[in-house]
């Protein structure tokens, strides 16, 4: 029953931290007191939400998005599409999935020295 409610937790950290995410890119909200708050959400996504088979796939997606957020920001920093900065959104999206993929990362390399 516990390895479900940390599904439930760790889902729903995901949905609320992606939404946020979106929401602080979108409104320019980049203060550290909004990025921390996405980096405590990426931990959490990090150590609840990914397990077992989910490791290999979550790393390629979450490698990808923190490649592409990082070189495609620097190009996309000045783009402003009305209000929205596509480069605020971008960095948010970093802050959230960074430590995400480095926990997962950790989980899988642990995982890897028990074989």
């Amino acid at each position: 029953m516990a390895k479900l409610k940390g599904n439930v937790i760790g889902a729903w950290a995901f949905l609320i931290g992606v939404i946020l995410a979106l929401i602080v890119g979108a409104l320019g909200l980049t203060d550290p007191n909004w990025m921390a708050a996405l980096l405590v959400l990426g931990i959490v996504i990090g150590l609840l939400n990914i397990g077992g088979t989910e490791l290999k796939d979550f790393m390629l997606a979450g490698v990808a998005l923190v490649v592409v957020a990082a070189f495609g920001g620097v190009g996309l920093e000045t783009l402003q599409i009305s209000i929205i900065d596509i480069g605020a959104i971008l960095n948010a999206l970093k802050a959230l999935f960074v430590p995400a993929t480095i926990i997962v990362a950790l989980k899988t390399v642990f995982a890897l020295a028990r074989r």
